[in-house]
């Protein structure tokens, strides 16, 4: 229980990575072929039995139909592995390297891979069942099963190609991207408005020296933090927490991670159960992190406006994720607002963090175009017009800073 950050941490991990989802399918290729194998191996089981125009009686015919199919997926597999790091290559030049993780966790790349790496392995393990009559010393043996599956999952292999060619393009299309960032930013924002919200406990606790503080045991980037278990700790211990660095960011050994309030000391078994409830890993992440995306839809933008690009459409088409994600922000449920009074503080999202992190961080590269920077106050303008009244002063000040920044 102490150490599901460090879980969480493992399984964003693995669902980035671009191995375990062709790994599991390995390991489902080689017990499907122990199951074919046996069924081969005892036909009686099945109910009916295969037609005679389905029977392959010769074993040099079966041995070259799943050497053929072994060698062809491994070669097919081998060029799909080079379109993939093609396309990893091309969006992290042109996009940012940033934005390489969204390539590994693409399910549809680990699927093709999967798919083909473990038909190749379940027709190496059939073929090497494969037996000849040897003069009456070793009994012939076909597995028909085990062959007929072969040839279906190659039928599938040559469809996952098909989609695979379709599929690459797509991934490195820049308006696909900017979209999957928006979509995801916006459904974070949503999530982050519609948390349950605790009862003010009506203390100023945050507001007089902690009793005690937790320092980061190693260096490196937070990136996931367990808010529940905090709340809960905080809870039975009567404790009050404050996470002084937020989800993203960069800490070192003598970096203040929590300060703590509480009446009386705290144990080392108290100490540890606080700091395991984050985790620190090599990189940021998205998870629990929006502002992320967000810096990712800015770089794309800063990218597309570069000399070497010259891609002002994209830059605007960036523009419209983060106004749309603002958007949400101010108008979703009432938008916005910073938890006050609970147990445990973290450095809330409110619409003026999110904010500074989109369009201001966009504006030195947005003036020097003018079609784009006359897209993004129209963008500032329409966002002006739909604000609540406290988010228009910043609003304002960063149309004003944009229409100054031509003199």
């Amino acid at each position: 229980m102490e150490k599901r950050a460090q879980l969480w941490k493992l399984v964003q991990d693995v669902r980035a990575s671009y191995w375990f989802l062709p790994s599991l399918l390995v390991l489902v290729g080689l017990l499907l072929a122990w199951l074919t194998e046996w069924i081969d191996l005892n036909p009686e089981v099945l109910p009916i039995s295969l037609p005679a125009t389905f029977v392959n009686s010769q074993a040099d015919g079966a041995r070259s139909t799943l050497a053929v199919i072994a060698q062809s997926i491994i070669g097919v597999t081998g060029v799909m592995f080079s379109m993939t790091l093609v396309a990893v290559s091309f969006a992290s030049g042109n996009f940012g390297p940033r934005l390489i993780g969204n390539f590994m966790r693409d399910r549809g790349n680990q699927w093709s891979l999967g798919i083909l790496i473990s038909t190749f392995v379940y027709a190496v393990v059939i073929l090497s069942s494969v037996q000849d009559d040897l003069n009456g010393d070793v009994e012939a043996f076909v597995p028909q099963y085990s062959l007929l599956l072969a040839l279906v999952l190659t039928l599938v292999c040559v469809f996952t190609l098909i989609f695979f060619i379709h599929h690459v393009p797509e991934t490195i299309n820049v308006s696909r991207i900017s979209a999957g960032l928006g979509n995801r930013l916006e459904i974070m924002i949503r999530e982050l408005i519609d948390r349950d919200c605790p009862d003010d406990t009506g203390s100023d606790w945050h507001k007089t020296s902690p009793t005690c503080t937790i320092t980061a045991t190693n260096s490196g980037y937070i990136q996931t933090c367990n808010m529940n278990r905090l709340r809960n700790l905080a809870t039975d211990n009567d404790l009050f927490i404050q996470m002084q660095p937020d989800v993203g960011d960069f800490v070192t050994t003598t970096t203040v991670v929590f300060a703590i309030w509480s009446a009386d000391d705290l144990t080392e078994r108290d100490i540890d159960a606080i700091r395991a409830c984050y985790a620190v890993g090599t990189s940021r992440t998205e998870n629990q992190n929006p502002t992320f995306l967000a810096e990712q839809l800015v770089e794309m933008a800063a990218r597309a406006l570069s000399p070497g690009l010259n891609d002002p459409y994209t830059a605007q088409d960036c523009l419209n994720r983060l106004a749309a994600a603002l958007t949400v922000a101010m108008t979703y449920q009432g938008g916005l607002d910073p938890v006050q009074g609970e147990r445990v503080r973290a450095q809330d999202l409110t619409f003026e963090r999110l904010f500074a992190v989109t369009f201001p961080l966009c504006r030195q590269y947005v003036r020097a175009d003018t079609m784009t920077r006359t897209h993004a106050l129209s963008l500032l303008d329409a966002l002006y017009a739909d604000a609540r009244p406290r988010d228009k002063g910043v609003i304002e000040a960063e149309r004003q800073a944009l229409s100054r920044s031509d003199k």
